[in-house]
């Protein structure tokens, strides 16, 4: 699986500054999709990251890459947790809530709003979306914001610029698994 696809797509949840990224990667550029997602769950994994695929077809893989600790901090707001209950969701764990969405993904007709909340964007922000999507909209940049517009600009900004370090770290030569911030709790910490 190619690096630049996956520092131009998830430089930030990499940096460790966001939750996750959903991105789409074709096919033809992986030759063994479980080989390849479970090497990189070996480098992400002790980082505090982990890379699940939420659709396989025939041409494209869209691939979620998340930190567990960040999405179950973001699942666990009253507001975040109203959305997921509305739409079916047990909210009983972020495993549980991911293979929910999953099947949402495979089984609606349309693509489903609620994923905004598995990608850090605010319950505010997605709650709006899902309500009417043009209506209310303050500003549009990684996504639509009906809430606090100078916050999300600010995110939107670090997350520019975060891309552009990583991509310019990438060219220089470093390798993906140098860039990825370790989050992860250490064990003997938490003893």
């Amino acid at each position: 699986m190619p690096d630049n696809i996956i520092v131009e797509n998830c430089s930030p949840t990499l940096a460790g500054i966001k939750t996750g990224n959903i991105f789409t990667i074709d096919r033809s550029l992986i030759s063994d999709i479980k080989e390849e997602l479970c090497e990189l769950n070996q480098c992400f994994t002790e980082k505090g990251l982990r890379a699940i695929p939420l659709k396989i077809t025939e041409k494209n893989v869209l691939l979620y890459l998340y930190r567990p600790d960040k999405l179950k901090a973001d699942l666990s707001s009253k507001e975040a947790r109203d959305i997921l209950l509305e739409k079916g969701y047990s909210c009983n764990s972020i495993e549980s809530d991911i293979v929910h969405l999953i099947h949402h993904i495979h089984n609606d007709g349309s693509f489903p709003h609620e994923i905004g909340l598995f990608l850090g964007y605010p319950p505010v922000d997605v709650k709006g979306f899902m309500e009417d999507t043009r209506k209310g909209v303050k500003c549009v940049g990684y996504w639509k914001v009906y809430g606090d517009k100078e916050k999300a600009e600010k995110t939107f900004s670090s997350y520019r610029k975060c891309t552009e370090i990583y991509k310019k770290c990438l060219s220089g030569g470093r390798c993906l698994s140098q860039m990825v911030v370790n989050t992860a709790r250490s064990r003997s910490a938490a003893s």
